[in-house]
């Protein structure tokens, strides 16, 4: 298979979660992603680090805009340094009311912000250990560092940045600047092929010697293996409700024809249910568009339906409104789906 198969894993303890990352290294993943909500994203990281030795060990993402570009670009060398130089820093943005209401961070105009990041933690990695002034100005992350130099050399000269995106901007940016482009956790081919690569392109034009050859473009993707469909469908709906919530992402939702869809969630979400507990508003149809949800042949051809488009598919387990033994349950199928599908160990 020409995409890269790459996984998010889960675990009730860090322990199963590390045990969930050897697994699917062994399987054939070639990446291993952690995202940032109920753990922290560095926190996780250094976990799977440790726990294997040939998968690339990203962040999908970790929240830009809460920590300073300095804290980051150290975080960064150190879990580069941890897994041997098989870092990713994938950095998004979140939404303004994380940043503004639960971090009390600087949200501003995101994609200013983030360029502007970006620049602090890459110039910061290339001058750390010169003792050189640094002096950047900005609009958001001005930064100025006089008698200040690092006296541990890097893992490697520079670590890739991975930007998640879905507006039009950020997408842009990250064609632009990044050396990945990482997807929302619900995403389609059209989406992909209709509004994100176009973006892509636009954004490696912008910038001078830039080739598509020069951006990895990860499609993450909520998954479910089961020999019934009807049971790996509804694990995925509490997913769908959760990001269908979110009334910033109408436009996504239009795209796919499900405006109707995500206003009942709202409107369910509204009335006091929680976040994680809307999957009875979610329809079959929002599942069958938005996740990669039934019996291992529907999935390996959803998959493949990326193949062309993408360079690296994400799956990860369904988390949301379910039991963990559910997302248990689930992550197994995946990982030996991977096996399957690379030639890996089950």
């Amino acid at each position: 298979m020409s995409l890269r198969i790459t996984y998010q894993p889960w675990g009730e303890t860090l322990a199963e979660l590390a045990d969930a990352g050897r697994r699917a290294e062994a399987a054939g993943a070639e990446a291993l992603w952690v995202s940032e909500l109920h753990r922290s994203a560095t926190g996780t990281a250094a976990a799977l680090a440790q726990a294997t030795e040939t998968a690339q060990v990203g962040t999908s993402i970790m929240l830009a805009f809460t920590r300073s570009p300095m804290v980051t670009a150290l975080e960064a060398l150190d879990l580069d340094e941890l897994s041997g130089g098989r870092f990713v820093l994938g950095l998004g943005s979140g939404v303004q009311r994380l940043n503004e209401d639960w971090h009390n961070a600087r949200f501003g105009k995101p994609v200013a912000h983030m360029k502007e990041t970006v620049r602090n933690i890459r110039h910061f990695w290339a001058t750390a250990t010169t003792g050189e002034t640094i002096d950047l100005p900005g609009e958001y992350e001005p930064m100025r560092i006089r008698g200040y130099e690092r006296p541990f050399a890097p893992a490697r000269p520079d670590i890739p940045v991975y930007l998640a995106a879905m507006g039009p901007h950020m997408t842009r940016l990250a064609g632009a600047i990044g050396d990945g482009w990482i997807s929302h956790e619900l995403c389609s081919p059209a989406y992909l092929t209709q509004r994100i690569l176009p973006d892509l392109e636009l954004g490696l034009a912008r910038a001078e010697g830039r080739t598509r050859a020069d951006l990895d473009v990860v499609v993450s993707a909520c998954c479910s293996v089961d020999r019934d469909p009807k049971v790996a469908r509804r694990r995925t709906a509490g997913l769908v409700g959760f990001y269908a919530s979110v009334r910033t992402y109408a436009d996504f939702f239009e795209f796919h024809d499900l405006g109707e869809g995500q206003r009942a969630v709202v409107d369910a979400f509204r009335s006091g249910k929680g976040a994680d507990h809307l999957a009875d508003s979610v329809t079959d149809e929002m599942i069958d568009t938005l996740t990669m949800a039934g019996d291992r042949d529907d999935v390996a051809a959803r998959i493949a339906a990326y193949a062309g488009k993408a360079d690296s598919v994400k799956l990860s387990p369904p988390t949301h409104g379910i039991a963990a033994e559910d997302t248990r349950k689930a992550q197994d199928e995946i990982i030996a789906m991977i096996a399957d599908l690379t030639g890996g160990a089950r």
